[in-house]
């Protein structure tokens, strides 16, 4: 038994960074939500256009960096204050100057991995399928074209209605992508 396949969304292509710049304002504006914008290199100022809130990595960082950072002079303290009493150099059990090095290294260490496997995390990697993976123009987004893909259960898409935006926006290709 054969079944229709069912349409994920409009794929369009631009070919300049203004030209999805704008683009991408004109979608913002017209009320759409489940969209994105793909790009060979950064486009300054895009994530604005689209009107993507700020990220919470940073938020993230600084709280698992604190945490590693307690944890890491709690340890040290406790080692050498209770468990592992070992008197170098004449300094007392706690020395604060001793404990830096190791102190500061585990800190990065800890916001470091959570930079790493937070964007992982937040961005929904990896991701192995995506219907614009299918679509031969698509393959050229990481060479020299600019696209933007509108989801079909966005609640604002219309397949007419936002093929015509897209078009009206300056895309030089639209394509439908199919689930």
């Amino acid at each position: 038994m054969a079944t229709t396949p069912k349409t994920w969304g409009l794929l369009a292509q631009y070919e300049t960074p203004k030209a999805i710049y704008k683009a991408s304002e004109r979608v913002r504006d017209a009320g759409y939500t489940r969209w994105d914008a793909c790009t060979p290199f950064a486009v300054h100022g895009l994530d604005k256009a689209m009107g993507l809130k700020p990220s919470t990595l940073p938020w993230y960082v600084l709280v698992f960096g604190i945490c590693g950072s307690l944890f890491a002079l709690s340890f040290e303290v406790w080692a050498m204050g209770s468990e592992y009493p070992f008197i170098v150099q004449g300094k007392p059990l706690f020395s604060l100057p001793a404990f830096v090095p190791v102190w500061y290294e585990f800190t990065v260490l800890s916001s470091c991995l959570t930079v790493f496997f937070g964007n992982w995390v937040l961005n929904r990697l990896p991701q192995y399928y995506h219907p614009a993976f299918k679509s031969k123009a698509f393959a050229r987004v990481t060479d020299d074209k600019f696209f933007i893909m509108i989801e079909s259960a966005d609640s604002r898409f219309d397949l007419d209605k936002t093929r015509d935006l897209l078009k009206d926006a300056g895309a030089t290709h639209i394509e439908e992508l199919e689930d």
